[in-house]
């Protein structure tokens, strides 16, 4: 089985409050890129556990770590599924607040459950996927939605972007999710994130913002111009991805 998995950006990107559980309470925006994605070939096999091969991209971590195994260890100690072979051509960069990694994991999640006949409910599956990351659940239904909590409390959001053109820049520096919450200082905003997206987009970029930015642009300033670029280039939103370092702009379709 042959999947191809998608990225995401962010919409704006409140940080609330930190949470007892150490966590912090947020609310965004997801919306899939589909033009850039990872491709995973997954198949079942007689045998039992998971043989793992990667291309593209290096990740360097121990075996144990990456997330498509972890995603495979929880489906076989929650189901009892059997072996697969697990085949990535990695595409996506990660340290991008792109959420690559979180999207294969999900991506092999989805796959066991059609390999093994398992029928879980989209609940489960998100359930299953929330266990690995903050973004992963999104990847469940992979279409615009409002996220809440650390991320995996959804409900679909109504954002069109037909018409325009999405640019994405990843410079050679990655910015850990550590560093990322390392700096932050949670804020409610006067006016929630909901309220502002019902603006026209022209407007967004004066009052919808990531709020990572604030300390992430002083110690990587080469992303604070980035985005400046962006926007005197012709965007008419630009913003930081994620917890970065990926920026993007959205611009105008070129006429013909």
């Amino acid at each position: 089985m042959i999947l191809r998995a998608n990225c995401k950006i962010n919409i704006g990107l409140d940080i609330l409050r930190r949470r007892d559980d150490g966590f912090h309470e947020l609310e965004t925006v997801m919306i899939p890129v589909r033009g850039l994605y990872d491709e995973l070939n997954i198949e079942r096999t007689n045998g039992e556990g998971v043989e793992f091969e990667q291309s593209g991209l290096v990740v360097d971590c121990p075996l144990e770590k990456n997330i498509c195994v972890k995603a495979y260890n929880l489906m076989r100690e929650r189901y009892g599924v059997g072996g697969v072979r697990i085949s990535l051509d990695k595409c996506v960069p990660f340290g991008a607040g792109l959420g690559g990694g979180s999207s294969d994991a999900t991506a092999v999640i989805m796959a066991i459950n059609e390999l093994y006949n398992l029928a879980l409910s989209e609940e489960q599956l998100i359930d299953c996927a929330s266990k690995l990351g903050s973004d992963t659940a999104f990847f469940v239904r992979n279409s615009p939605q409002l996220c809440k909590g650390r991320g995996e409390v959804m409900s679909p959001i109504d954002i069109k972007l037909e018409g325009y053109n999405l640019v994405l820049v990843k410079p050679p520096e990655g910015v850990s999710t550590g560093e990322a919450f390392s700096g932050i200082r949670p804020c409610v905003p006067t006016t929630p994130l909901t309220e502002r997206l019902m603006q026209p987009l022209e407007s967004w970029q004066g009052s919808i913002g990531n709020d990572f930015e604030r300390h992430i642009f002083i110690s990587h300033p080469t992303l604070a111009a980035i985005k400046a670029n962006l926007i005197e280039q012709g965007a008419i939103y630009a913003s930081m991805s994620g917890s970065g370092s990926t920026l993007y702009g959205i611009f105008p379709k070129t006429k013909k």
